[in-house]
């Protein structure tokens, strides 16, 4: 996986849509990183008191097509910036297809051959 900085990750991830119009999909992950690179042991999970809290939250970005893979970690003070670049971006690549209409011959219930006489 590589770690690109933000602009070059949404540059990137714009190759990677116009690469899926043609065959492929693209997979985009948002979570919360600590800065942390390693997990934490289990003696220390009993003990989370010990851990010390980071001071400021990032987001991690990921994105996949195929097999290639990116990734970019966005500081709490970068966020805003980059949520309305990230929208722009998603804005101008994704199409939406409109359902197909059923055929009216599926909805319409079938005629019984009777018919009701009064007499």
């Amino acid at each position: 996986m590589v770690l690109l900085d933000n602009e070059q990750f949404l540059s990137e991830l714009t190759k990677f849509y116009q690469k899926a119009k043609t065959s492929g999909t693209v997979l985009v992950s948002m979570k919360r990183y600590d800065g942390r690179t390693k997990p934490v042991p289990r003696t220390e999970k009993k003990n989370l008191s010990q851990i010390p809290e980071p001071q400021e939250y990032k987001c991690l970005m990921r994105a996949t097509l195929g097999s290639k893979k990116i990734s970019t970690v966005v500081s709490a003070k970068d966020v805003n910036k980059f949520q309305l670049a990230y929208s722009n971006l998603i804005r101008g690549n994704i199409e939406l297809k409109k359902k197909e209409k059923k055929s009216d011959k599926t909805s319409q219930p079938k005629k019984s051959g009777k018919t009701s006489q009064q007499s």
